[in-house]
């Protein structure tokens, strides 16, 4: 991309800084501690995090930073960065390479920036608002493949009711209406995955805004599609959506809505 804007160049900086604590760390025996709600953090979560708000509030001291390992610093601003510090961290832990940094900036609910970086493939995903999505500097868009033919991702939400609906939709999905059903696990990988033609669908059933700030721009830069779980139009930080390709979005939103409506939730 020509003419990145200043907020991109150091995202991107503080990606590629903090892929290098990811890469020492990597295939180590990594001490694994697990949270509250049974999601895991690694002594690199926090290397990783420390370092790209140090690289950003260098430069943006005044903008608000939500990080999943040190919280909100509302400083005021129009402007907040969303950052994990590696999403997929039971992937990366257990030397697993589905894991990536994702860092996104948004300006009153609109994502401006969005950068996903895996630094054991030397990936770097990143977009910017209007100007298109890229991988390692090339232009990347969503697959043309339909239905048929498609590979879809379910992420899981917090709630119980939510881990339920996931699980319908991993076993009915392949049965009736796509090709194949993938979990990765890495919610920023999926989404970079359907930008770059990957994938052909993400569905997203409640996670937090760190995990997929990044990805949705990705995937709209790219020329995908993303709306709410019942097809409305679909506003960040709304965390229930489906991101896809656009080919068979609307019969996808159709199939969703009815196996929802089975659980009557």
């Amino acid at each position: 991309m020509q003419n990145k804007s200043k907020e991109l160049e150091v995202a991107i900086q503080a990606a590629q800084e903090a892929g290098k604590i990811l890469e020492k760390y990597f295939e180590t025996e990594i001490l694994k501690e697990f949270k509250e709600d049974n999601s895991l953090v690694t002594l690199a979560d926090r290397e990783s995090e420390e370092i790209i708000k140090k690289i950003i509030c260098e430069v943006y001291p005044n903008y608000c930073i939500l990080g999943e390992e040190t919280g909100y610093t509302n400083n005021k601003s129009d402007y907040t960065w969303h950052i994990d510090p590696i999403d997929g961290t039971r992937n990366f832990a257990n030397g697993l390479p589905f894991f990536a940094l994702s860092i996104a900036l948004e300006r009153k609910n609109k994502i401006i920036v969005g950068v996903v970086y895996n630094p054991v493939t030397r990936s770097l995903f990143y977009a910017e608002a209007g100007k298109g999505a890229y991988l390692n500097d090339k232009r990347i868009f969503v697959s043309k493949d339909g239905k048929d033919h498609a590979i879809i991702t379910v992420d899981p939400g917090k709630k119980d009711e939510d881990k339920k609906f996931r699980r319908i939709l991993q076993h009915n999905l392949p049965a009736t209406f796509v090709c194949s059903i993938r979990d990765l696990g890495s919610t920023a990988v999926e989404l970079a995955y359907v930008a770059r033609g990957g994938l052909e669908a993400n569905i997203q059933l409640g996670l937090e805004t760190y995990d997929f700030a990044a990805g949705t721009l990705l995937v709209q830069e790219a020329g995908g599609k993303i709306t709410k779980l019942d097809g409305s139009p679909w506003v960040f930080p709304e965390n229930k959506f489906i991101a896809s390709n656009g080919v068979f979005h609307d019969l996808l939103v159709a199939e969703v809505k009815k196996q929802k409506a089975k659980l009557k939730i």
